[in-house]
């Protein structure tokens, strides 16, 4: 059962299992508030639609899952500040509501997406799981909430538990028009339609750009062996990339210059991030790491279909 299955790295997870010859079923679970049913035409799943705060719904979608993996969340850093309940009641509450669903139907495999947003205002790169948190914004609290009661199920009732930490997870399929999408779809679809790519700040930040590619055959690899794990895991690949190297990967890829505007940083945003991989190759010692410039062409070629469509 994958929650949020309709999302943008779900819908890529849901494909990547109906490909994998040990998964009988893939039951999804979304409200459709971020994702969309457009995003699984054609894969054979059985879709619940409904919140994952909704146990009689759990009870429906997980009776006789072997491994439930829970993207199902409200992302963005900006939206929490907007709405810090919101996210609080999506993120940390909803995944405490899949816990107990979990608890109840005795699933013996537990995949949880956390965020590298919990590292915050630690200035220590790269980030190492064992670095103390310093959450600077609503959003990075409620994932850092639900890493912690996913340890804590995993100590209390037996249950095994990969709490992943995602960083700045790209590709086909990413929501580009909402006032909270992500820079890689949002920096895509401005430049296919010809207009200034919008920076927050001076463009020197850094992300550890990561493929979504890499994160589904991880995650299929995790259920095919039934990885845990006794604390978090992040799955990046130690690669620092600033806004400005990543706009100059764009221009190669699309063939010419392109606009840039500059405005004033955003509140909660972080300045750099990058991964330790170290736990992740331990764990996942075939995990791929995809080059920026070809993540950036697979996911330009998905959003010009997209751009051409709404045209």
């Amino acid at each position: 059962m994958v929650t949020g299955g309709a999302g943008f790295i779900g819908s890529n997870l849901v494909r990547a299992f109906a490909e994998e010859p040990g998964v009988g079923e893939v039951v999804v679970v979304d409200d459709l508030s971020t994702g969309s049913l457009d995003n699984l035409l054609d894969v054979p799943a059985r879709t619940f639609i409904g919140s994952v705060c909704d146990p009689d719904l759990l009870d429906g979608a997980m009776a006789g899952a072997a491994s439930v993996v829970h993207l199902g969340a409200l992302g963005s850093v900006p939206r929490s500040i907007d709405d810090p309940l919101g996210s609080h009641h999506a993120n940390a509450t909803g995944t405490l509501t899949v816990l107990e669903a979990v608890r109840r139907h005795g699933v013996p495999h537990f995949v949880l997406a956390s965020s590298s947003s919990v590292y915050g205002a630690n200035p220590i790169l790269p980030r190492r799981e064992q670095l103390r948190p310093l959450p600077v914004s609503p959003y990075a609290v409620s994932k850092l909430a639900t890493e912690a009661y996913a340890l804590a199920y995993a100590a209390c009732y037996g249950l095994a538990v990969l709490p992943f930490r995602f960083f700045n997870v790209y590709g086909p399929r990413q929501a580009a028009d909402h006032a909270y999408a992500a820079v890689v779809p949002k920096f895509v679809t401005a430049a296919l339609r010809g207009r200034p790519l919008q920076v927050h700040g001076d463009g020197h930040q850094t992300r550890d750009f990561t493929y979504v590619r890499s994160v589904t055959e991880v995650i299929v690899d995790a259920v095919r062996r039934r990885v845990s794990a006794a604390d978090v895991v992040n799955l990046a690949f130690g690669v620092r990339v600033s806004l400005r190297e990543l706009i100059a990967e764009l221009e190669e890829v699309l063939g010419r210059r392109l606009e840039v505007s500059h405005g004033p940083p955003r509140a909660g945003d972080v300045r750099d991030s990058q991964a330790d991989s170290g736990r992740l190759r331990e764990l996942f010692p075939s995990a791929r790491q995809y080059p920026l410039r070809t993540g950036l062409a697979e996911t330009v070629a998905w959003l010009s279909g997209q751009v051409l469509v709404q045209r």
